[in-house]
């Protein structure tokens, strides 16, 4: 597991720049600046308490994805290439709490899960090809540039030089997106169903079905669980606790159950986890402004997702992911890792192209791993498991293809 999770880091090993007292300095400056920031923010009109939360579990989610190393990439490469599963088991028991939660939720909003409606703003996308198209596609795009799009996010604090340049790209990607939806819309998209399984099952019924479902994978990927370190016999300090926070990884379980806690609160208090919806809208204004985008995109504002919109304002889904890459930042510092990784012309070029093909995927899938896969399939959508695979088949080519050494 130790040589799995230096093979995922950006810094290489690579020796810190300063000395850590002063970057622990700068991070504890960063983490209470964060606080401050969610502090003022909760008294501005109208949107505030929802953008001073946003900005606190976004610190939340960037420190968790940092400190568990969850980027969905990095997991499927261990796995794929390494035979290790150790990650998938933080997803695993992302969605198994998610569900959990997703669950009691949802029997406040709608007791009664057979009247033809679905819970209000839940990531529940159509079902259909172009899902399955627009999942391997972020899967390739995934392999291509290192990380998904959360990954880069939180990378970003880590000093991970390619992030720029995907995250560029996938504004390039949206772009794209949004010149092809009107096609893909009257082709499949118009007409396909929003496959919800409550509104067959029922609520009990659903969640029998996901934990046994998360039983079953979790079962089979025990046998490519490493054999756990021996445990440490070392005394209970402030140094020992400080370097099990803030040094070592955290627990996959731990991880990924606090992932889970985060999704349900967000969706209770503000929306759904995505980290796309701001980046998505970031394209959609741009090209507005411009006059190139059409007047009308058909439908995609009446499905539910990390749909863009036309906004001059930073909105919930910004302040979440400003403080995800601050969160990361921030714990970085206080273990004095940050450095910058090399960059070169190829693995530059590579994680624009990549970053490209995860914008085009994310955008007709109405979102990316956290959004439509993590929310997606914890608010029990077939459509979150119909991406989960698609982008695993293309994690897969792309590793196999050795994409993902460029």
């Amino acid at each position: 597991m130790a040589q799995s999770a230096v093979r995922g880091s950006s810094t290489n090993g690579a020796a810190p720049l300063l000395r850590q007292p002063i970057t622990a300095a700068v991070g504890l400056v960063i983490l209470a600046a964060l606080v401050a920031g969610a502090y003022v923010l909760h008294d501005v009109p109208e949107q505030g308490a929802k953008a001073s939360l946003s900005l606190l579990l976004g610190a939340a989610l960037g420190i968790l994805f940092q400190r568990g190393r969850f980027c969905f990439f990095c997991i499927l490469r261990d796995f794929i290439e390494f035979r290790n599963s150790s990650g998938l088991f933080a997803v695993i028991a992302a969605l198994a709490v998610g569900g959990i939660g997703y669950a009691i939720v949802f029997g406040a909003f709608l007791p009664n899960t057979f009247t033809g409606r679905l819970p209000p703003g839940a990531h529940i996308g159509p079902v259909s090809w172009v899902l399955v198209a627009a999942g391997a596609a972020f899967g390739i795009g995934m392999s291509l540039s290192g990380a998904c799009i959360s990954g880069h996010l939180y990378r970003l604090g880590e000093g991970y030089s390619r992030a720029p340049f995907a995250l560029f790209g996938s504004l390039i990607g949206f772009g794209l997106g949004f010149f092809t939806w009107q096609s893909v819309y009257l082709a499949a998209l118009s007409g396909a169903p929003e496959s919800w399984l409550p509104a067959t099952f029922g609520y009990g019924g659903s969640l029998l079905i996901h934990l046994t479902i998360l039983s079953v994978i979790a079962v089979f990927l025990l046998k490519y669980l490493p054999k756990l370190p021996a445990r440490s016999e070392e005394a209970i300090t402030l140094r020992s606790i400080w370097a099990r926070v803030i040094n070592q990884r955290w627990n996959p379980l731990v991880t990924g159950g606090l992932v889970g806690v985060i999704g349900v609160v967000a969706y209770f208090r503000v929306e759904p986890l995505g980290v796309t919806s701001q980046l998505g809208s970031i394209a959609r204004t741009a090209l507005d402004s411009t006059g190139l985008l059409f007047d009308r995109l058909n439908g995609l504002d009446t499905f539910a997702g990390c749909t863009a919109q036309v906004v001059q304002t930073i909105t919930e889904n910004g302040w979440l992911i400003g403080g995800l890459v601050l969160g990361s930042f921030a714990v970085v510092l206080l273990a004095n890792r940050f450095q910058l990784s090399t960059l070169t012309l190829r693995n530059g070029t590579t994680a624009l192209l990549g970053g490209i093909l995860m914008g085009w995927g994310a955008m007709l899938a109405l979102g990316c791993t956290v959004g439509t896969l993590l929310s997606g399939i914890s608010a029990f959508a077939i459509s979150g498991w119909i991406f989960a695979f698609a982008m695993f088949a293309g994690v897969w080519l792309g590793i196999k293809l050795r994409l993902h050494q460029g």
